[in-house]
């Protein structure tokens, strides 16, 4: 009856319901109200999308890649973020940006591993295709920056953080704008996290956008930049951690933290900041300046 309705609708409308039946669906995962009737619901829809004459290449693709996660994923939190990662695609054609508080808090807890979630960086290419974040016009900017103004700028060598598919442009643009004032050497950004270039995060950033080199990349090249750190819940104190002279600091996503496969790479390296209040919940962006300037404060003074 669902697929029915969505059939006689066209264009952004047709994507924007989706998106909305999408939210529906993850809220019930996570409050509990059934996470197998969520997913055949996500599965139909993307089914539907797929196939559809209406749909454009890119629709479709996405559409596959969220069907072949689906059918593999057995357990909820998978389900979730299969179903959150199409939902935020549904969004983003539809010509739409969520800021910070269009977003869910889910407070997923911290899992044990899972042999179905994909090794690092093996899910995020199709998606990478689809939208074609990858462009050449930031990674020219970054390379005048360190040819140029970037020779001023006075940063830290070998602090960098990982922005894993943080979806508000408010968010990303305040993470870059401390990243930059609290010395990183630059942010790195997965392939489904909002444009830095984006209206909303240019203005939250402050200008910060065109100060401090930032590129996309894939998990599994993180590595190359030394020990990843991962910011998540169950992790040590970030007053009591023992930071590295260099590394990664890796931030997930607002609503589900970061994926299986992060946490996996950065191994024992998990680390989290007391909170006592009931929320007991902070703004990503919030908590990076925490955990940075906890980082920063290691550095011994000359």
């Amino acid at each position: 009856m669902i697929i029915q309705r969505i059939s006689k609708l066209h264009g952004r409308s047709r994507t924007r319901k989706c998106a909305l039946l999408l939210e529906r669906a993850e809220l019930d995962i996570a409050e509990g109200r059934g996470w197998d009737k969520a997913k055949e619901l996500a599965l139909a829809l993307a089914e539907f999308l797929a196939s559809d004459a209406e749909s454009e290449e890119g629709l479709k693709t996405a559409a596959g890649i969220c069907v072949s996660s689906l059918s593999r994923a057995g357990d909820p939190k998978l389900i979730l973020r299969g179903i959150n990662d199409f939902r935020h695609f549904l969004v983003r054609i539809s010509g739409q940006a969520p800021a910070d508080w269009d977003l869910h808090d889910y407070r997923v807890p911290p899992c044990p591993a899972i042999e179905e979630e994909p090794s690092a960086g093996a899910g995020s290419s199709g998606f990478e295709i689809v939208e074609a974040i990858v462009a050449e016009a930031a990674e020219e900017r970054t390379a005048r920056l360190r040819a140029g103004q970037g020779e001023t700028r006075s940063f830290y060598p070998g602090f960098r953080v990982f922005l894993e598919d943080i979806r508000s442009p408010f968010n990303v643009g305040s993470i870059l704008r401390t990243a930059e004032a609290l010395g990183f050497e630059e942010v790195l950004l997965s392939p489904l996290c909002a444009d830095p270039r984006h209206p909303r995060a240019a203005r939250s950033s402050m200008g910060a956008v065109e100060l401090i080199p930032w590129r996309r990349c894939e998990l599994g090249e993180l590595p190359t930049f030394g020990p990843l750190l991962a910011l998540e819940l169950g992790g040590r104190s970030v007053a009591e951690f023992a930071f590295p002279p260099r590394g990664v600091l890796l931030l997930g996503s607002e609503e589900l933290g970061l994926t299986r496969s992060a946490l996996d790479l950065a191994g024992v390296n998990r680390i989290s900041i007391p909170m006592k209040g009931i929320k007991a919940s902070l703004n990503v962006a919030v908590a990076f300046g925490i955990a940075a300037q906890a980082w920063i404060g290691t550095i011994p003074r000359a």
